[in-house]
C-alpha cells in the first residue's frame, strides 16, 4: 500500500525513525535495564540482521521489479534454513514431525503463492534473486544470533539498539542511492502506522519474546504463515480474489505449522 510513494530505502528508514522515536522516550520512561557494552553489541548486530539488511533486501528487490509473490515463495524458504543453522550452530534437534512440518508447509505456500507467479511474473534479474536470497539468510542467520547472543536482555533497551542498527543502515543508503522523495497519501500514512505499531513494535516485540522463551526451529515454523495471512489481507483491503487452490494451500500451511510446533512442544514435555 505505501511502497508507491516511497522510495524503498527512504520508507524503511521513516518506518524505524519513528519506531525509534517511540520506543526511546518509553524504554527511559519504563526505566529499562539497558545492556552493556557488550551486550549492547549483540543487540544491534541482531538488529542489523533481523530488522536492517533482511529488509532493505526484500523491499529493494520487490521495488526493482521482483513479483512479490516470488519474493515470498524464496522467503518461505527461511523456516528450512533456520532449523538447519538452529541443528548446526544451537545443537536444537530436528525431529521427523518438524521435517513433515516443513514440508508440508513448502507444498502450501507454494499453493497459495502459485496464482501470483503465473502470467509470466518469472521476469527477474540475478541481482533480484541474489537480493532475495541474502535476505532469507539474513533473517536465519539473525534469528539464530538472536538466540544466541542477544537472549537474557531487556527487551525494550534490546530493541532500541537494534533499530539503531536498522535505521543507520537504510537512512545511508538512502542518502546514497534514493532522493527521499515521499508522496504524504492517506494509503501511505496508513501503511506507515501499521508497519511502525503494529509490525515493528507489536510483531517484532512478540517475535523476540518468543525467540527467547522457544525454540528457534519451532517459531520459524511460524513464517510459513506470511503468504496464508497475506492472501488474506490482500482479499480483505484490495478484494483480491482467493482461489480454491490458495484456501487448500493455507489450510496444509496451517497443519504444517501446526506439526511442526508440536514436536518441539513433545519434546519440551518429554
Amino acid at each position: 500500500m505505501g511502497a508507491p510513494y516511497s522510495e524503498p530505502m527512504t520508507f524503511l528508514t521513516l518506518r524505524f525513525g519513528i519506531v525509534l522515536a517511540l520506543l526511546l522516550p518509553f524504554s527511559l520512561l519504563a526505566k529499562a535495564r539497558w545492556p552493556n557494552p557488550k551486550s549492547a553489541f549483540h543487540a544491534f548486530v541482531s538488529g542489523l540482521m533481523i530488522h536492517g539488511i533482511y529488509l532493505a533486501c526484500v523491499f529493494w528487490a520487490i521495488d526493482d521489479g521482483m513479483p512479490a509473490g516470488l519474493a515470498a515463495l524464496v522467503m518461505g524458504f527461511q523456516p528450512v534454513l533456520t532449523a538447519f543453522f538452529a541443528r548446526a550452530i544451537l545443537k536444537e534437534s530436528i525431529t521427523r514431525n518438524h521435517i513433515f512440518g516443513f514440508i508440508l508447509g513448502l507444498i502450501g505456500i507454494s499453493l497459495v503463492l502459485l496464482p501470483r507467479l503465473q502470467g509470466g511474473a518469472f521476469s527477474v534479474t540475478p541481482t533480484q534473486i541474489a537480493a532475495a536470497i541474502c535476505a532469507v539468510i539474513t533473517i536465519s542467520l539473525g534469528t539464530i544470533y538472536q538466540k544466541r547472543f542477544a537472549s537474557n536482555l531487556d527487551m525494550r533497551a534490546a530493541t532500541v539498539w537494534q533499530y539503531c542498527a536498522a535505521t543507520l543502515l537504510c537512512g545511508g543508503l538512502s542518502l546514497l542511492t534514493e532522493t527521499q522523495t515521499i508522496e504524504w497519501t492517506s494509503e501511505f500514512l496508513f501503511a506507515l502506522a501499521w508497519l511502525v505499531l503494529v509490525l515493528s513494535i507489536g510483531a517484532i516485540f512478540l517475535l523476540l519474546w518468543l525467540i527467547e522463551f522457544g525454540a528457534v526451529s519451532n517459531i520459524a515454523a511460524l513464517f510459513y504463515m506470511i503468504p496464508a495471512v497475506t492472501a488474506v489481507i490482500s482479499y480483505l483491503l484490495f478484494n483480491e480474489p482467493i482461489t480454491l487452490s490458495q484456501i487448500v494451500g493455507i489450510a496444509i500451511t496451517a497443519t504444517g505449522v501446526i506439526i511442526a510446533s508440536r514436536a518441539s512442544h513433545s519434546k519440551t514435555r518429554t
